[in-house]
């Protein structure tokens, strides 16, 4: 059955499509942080090792929520790996050391990416008529700058 939101299907259309991007970001994103996670080495270990658990915790809530979002509105959500990296506008993991500032480095220029691009969808989905959905994205926003502040007080 056909969502009935007040919100025209070619307008929720283009609006799933954002969200769908998003959330081939937010997926790479996590994965990184994963790996960042698993693999940090050096005397800052255990801090680094539980704040990157932290940010791939939100994350993985992000994600679920991004995905609800679209099926919400009346459309598919992404799910696989192949249709992430076709989306995605992030790499996989340039940094070859394992040191937590080459890890949040990498990790904050990925978040900065992020935050500009959802500025720009907030304005596309705001032209699609869709309240709802700008609403929710202010909220990552928010969220990814908070975090993106917290990566910049690391580096050195």
């Amino acid at each position: 059955m056909k969502a009935n939101i007040g919100i025209k299907e070619k307008d929720t259309a283009v609006v799933a499509q954002i969200l769908n991007k998003l959330l081939a970001d937010e997926n790479v994103l996590y994965t990184k942080v994963r790996n960042a996670h698993w693999n940090v080495e050096g005397p800052d270990f255990h801090a680094q090792h539980l704040f990157f658990e932290t940010i791939y915790g939100e994350l993985a809530e992000l994600i679920d929520e991004i995905a609800e979002r679209v099926r919400s509105i009346g459309h598919f959500a992404i799910g696989t790996m192949k249709q992430f990296l076709e989306l995605t506008q992030l790499t996989e993991m340039k940094y070859g050391k394992n040191d937590s500032q080459g890890y949040i480095k990498e990790l904050l220029n990925d978040l900065e990416s992020l935050i500009i691009s959802i500025r720009e969808d907030i304005d596309a989905v705001e032209k699609a008529g869709d309240a709802g959905t700008e609403d929710f994205l202010v909220g990552i926003l928010e969220k990814h700058e908070k975090t993106a502040w917290m990566l910049r007080a690391h580096i050195k």
